[in-house]
């Protein structure tokens, strides 16, 4: 996560490269001379789009990769009016710029980077579809009828109406299986977009999968990533707010935002209908079995699947309390008890935390090695040059932090945080070694290239230190490492060798791929069919290849027709809900999505 804000004295002369770049671009490509503009990019430059040209999100590496993608989407794409948006900036040689243009479909923007006249990066995403565009600012609804006449309707009225039929008399377009933030904030911006939508959410109260979790839970990024669509946390918020207030938040902005959300109701199972085109979505709404039949079906139900509860012999005849890490609410009497942890990553260091603040004896067991990155070193170092105080003071808002970070293509990303975690290793060096002194099993990736990088290739195998380090460097938590091989009525056998004594245990040991979802609710065909979800392709610890160059499954098109993967963490949901909403209302509205190569399964479940 870097950027550039430094703007040299020639910054006339900067934009005037820029606008040479796009005039000569836009006309190249204006002729149909695909072979032209893709020449405009360094021989193995990279070309990152969301939507715009792809109706997908897909990277095109070097120029025979961007010729083939022009060549057939060229014609359909018409590309206009490219401009620069904002001054252009120049650092280290590197000009960028902020970028706009328009295609047949919709307006776009972009970030462009160039090297010696020649582009080296290059993001382009559709931000409105004309015709389309959603109704604010100047262009919102009036919200009442100026003329007195009989008969009128308040919007109260309009909107119980309107819940009262939806699902029953009249059909969704779009049904989200799943009221987490990544629900909730894509149902809001289909809402602007007016696409009628339903919600499915199993837990009583929307938040409720916060509120939920132990209860000295905070988020660990800080709050000017994670703000919802639309509406940001309150300035005053804090740095980390605490569970129960980011609950507190998703309910009151699920009744803002005025989402169709069925709390309350389980999804039974989904097939879909061949004769129709739709979805047959079976439904537990509190007692009453019904069937929705939506056009378009989106699975949001986390980065995760299923808790990964490990199968241990003997743990059936364990004396104590075991729970997940997803059971574990810090509730209860542990004083005294011996608590083992298996686990050593984010919820594992919370849960070993919150026991020991309750008076237990705690030892963590770690089974493989941790990346660790303290908080406010994450936040100085890696997170600050784009979300934080200072980088709102420097002009980069949250839209433009989101699209900075995006335009780093993932065959690019580990080259720029690899700085950042040498930085961090450099800066912490007393931390990580007495961390090392007390055997913990330290990595910063495969490749040196830190938390995110670990984040994007498998969702886990890393802890944002806020304090629980610390408890391992003073010996308050124990610390074992090794393999479980059995549990006994009363301890943990590690490498078949040596007994923890227990009288309870947490199982901080993740979670299942999405995919499991999908078996479940739909079929183990249409798993399969979909394939692997989250990772690249990077060859990496549970990332196995081929390349990807696109998180697979999420946000886009996948090998099952009207069938959506949505989710992530805030940020994440945040952003890519817009390119989502943009997919489905195109859809909606009969405007032609010729998808450029949807990704292909190599992995099933």
């Amino acid at each position: 996560m870097t950027q550039t804000t430094e703007a040299p004295a020639g910054a006339d002369s900067t934009d005037r490269v820029v606008e040479t770049w796009l005039a000569e671009f836009g006309e190249a490509l204006s002729a149909g001379d695909t072979g032209r503009a893709a020449g405009m990019f360094e021989a193995e430059g990279c070309w990152r789009d969301f939507v715009s040209f792809t109706w997908n999100l897909r990277t095109l590496e070097g120029r025979e990769e961007i010729g083939e993608m022009l060549d057939s989407q060229l014609a359909a794409a018409a590309p206009t009016g490219w401009e620069l948006a904002d001054p252009a900036t120049e650092s280290g040689g590197v000009i960028e710029a902020w970028i706009n243009f328009e295609t047949a479909a919709g307006r776009g923007w972009g970030h462009l980077r160039l090297r010696d006249g020649r582009a080296w990066t290059l993001l382009t995403t559709l931000q409105e579809l004309k015709g389309h565009e959603e109704k604010k600012g100047r262009d919102r609804d009036k919200g009442v009828e100026h003329v007195i006449r009989r008969g009128r309707r308040t919007w109260l009225e309009q909107q119980t109406e309107r819940q009262e039929s939806l699902g029953y008399t009249d059909q969704p377009y779009a049904v989200i299986i799943g009221g987490g933030q990544g629900g909730i904030g894509l149902a809001a911006r289909l809402k602007r977009l007016g696409v009628p939508t339903i919600v499915i959410e199993k837990n009583e109260r929307a938040g409720d999968s916060w509120r939920k979790r132990y209860k000295s839970l905070h988020l660990h990024d800080p709050v000017w990533y994670d703000h919802l669509p639309y509406i940001p946390f309150p300035d005053d918020w804090p740095v980390f707010p605490a569970k129960d207030k980011v609950g507190d938040w998703l309910e009151h902005y699920t009744a803002i935002m005025d989402i169709d959300y069925w709390s309350g109701t389980q999804c039974l199972g989904a097939e879909f209908d061949e004769t129709t085109a739709t979805w047959r979505v079976r439904v537990d709404r509190r007692g009453e079995e019904i069937e929705l039949r939506p056009t378009q079906l989106v699975f949001a139900l986390g980065v995760s699947g299923y808790p990964n509860i490990p199968h241990f012999d003997g743990a059936e005849d364990f004396a104590g309390d075991q729970w997940h890490s997803s059971e574990f609410t810090g509730e209860g009497d542990v004083e005294g008890k011996r608590a083992v942890v298996i686990g050593s990553n984010n919820s594992a260091h919370d849960i070993c935390a919150a026991l020991w603040d309750h008076g237990a004896d705690v030892t963590m067991i770690q089974r493989s090695s941790t990346h660790i990155s303290r908080s406010e070193s994450l936040m100085s170092l890696a997170l600050g040059p784009l979300y934080s105080e200072e980088a709102l003071e420097a002009g980069v808002t949250t839209e433009k932090a989101d699209m900075l970070f995006a335009s780093w293509p993932y065959r690019l990303l580990p080259d720029a945080q690899i700085p950042v975690y040498d930085q961090m290793a450099e800066k912490d060096a007393e931390f990580y070694g007495k961390l090392r002194d007390v055997g913990f099993d330290l990595d910063f990736g495969e490749d040196g290239s830190g938390l995110f990088l670990k984040y994007l290739r498998r969702g886990s195998g890393y802890y944002i230190d806020v304090g629980a380090s610390q408890l391992l460097i003073d010996g308050e938590v124990a610390l074992e490492r090794g393999q479980v091989t059995r549990i006994l009525p009363d301890g943990v056998e590690l490498d078949g060798e040596r007994v923890l004594p227990a009288d309870l245990i947490v199982y901080a040991t993740g979670y299942g791929s999405m995919n499991q979802w999908l078996v479940d609710l739909v079929s183990q065909e249409v798993a399969d069919q979909v394939g692997k979800v989250w990772g690249y392709g990077s060859d990496t610890t549970r990332d196995p290849g081929p390349w990807e160059g696109e998180l697979r499954n999420m946000w886009k098109p996948t090998n099952v027709e009207q069938l959506w993967i949505h989710g992530g963490n805030l940020h994440q949901s945040r952003h890519y809900s817009k390119y989502l909403a943009l997919q489905l209302k195109a859809r909606m509205e009969g405007i032609p999505t010729p998808v450029y190569r949807v990704q292909e399964a190599h992995h099933t479940c």
